[in-house]
């Protein structure tokens, strides 16, 4: 109440804009039907009235400061099987007050031989930062992160392009692409 404390917390689910939105989850799967803001187009998924957008999404939390995400670094752009790729962001506290951000990883398979998320969850790290400090984050992702339940009851990984997303929560993230060989 008098800023003394600066508490913290992430949302665990999408909390909906319209009733019309529900169920809303931020790992849905793919439509193939593209929000589309061109009238004519006849084949979109997308609300004319509200934004697709949940009104609070996964991860969403409140804070007396804010927080600064700098672009992604990835180590390389293709992994290859048995080695680690490393992806870095900085994060800046550019608010008055210290605090404690949750930094949330997330991946998403472009192919795959089944039908997979456009986002997963797979790592988050804590920070607690003063008002003007920067930390540098860094997240290994090997294979086992890339990993999934095929259709014969297999859990394994494809080659293939996948998008990996670091930020706050899962829509405000900065992007970056890879490739599994």
């Amino acid at each position: 109440m008098f800023g003394k404390f600066n508490p913290q917390g992430k949302l665990t689910v999408s909390f909906p804009r319209s009733v019309g939105q529900v169920p809303i989850f931020y790992n849905h799967k793919n439509t193939g039907r593209p929000a589309s803001t061109t009238p004519e187009k006849i084949f979109t998924t997308r609300y004319i009235d509200i934004s697709n957008q949940p009104l609070y999404p996964f991860g969403f939390g409140l804070s007396y400061t804010s927080f600064e995400y700098s672009e992604i670094k990835l180590s390389s752009d293709k992994l290859i099987s048995g080695e680690i790729l490393k992806a870095k962001v900085k994060v800046k506290n550019v608010g008055k007050y210290k605090g404690v951000e949750t930094t949330q990883l997330y991946i998403r398979d472009m192919v795959a031989s089944i039908t997979r998320p456009v986002k997963e969850l797979k790592k988050f790290q804590k920070i607690e930062l003063e008002p003007g400090e920067n930390k540098e984050i860094e997240f290994d992702i090997s294979e086992e992160d890339l990993k999934f339940w095929n259709n014969n009851k297999q859990f394994i990984s494809e080659p293939g392009k996948f998008q990996l997303f670091i930020g706050t929560d899962s829509e405000n993230v900065k992007t970056a692409d890879f490739e599994l060989l």
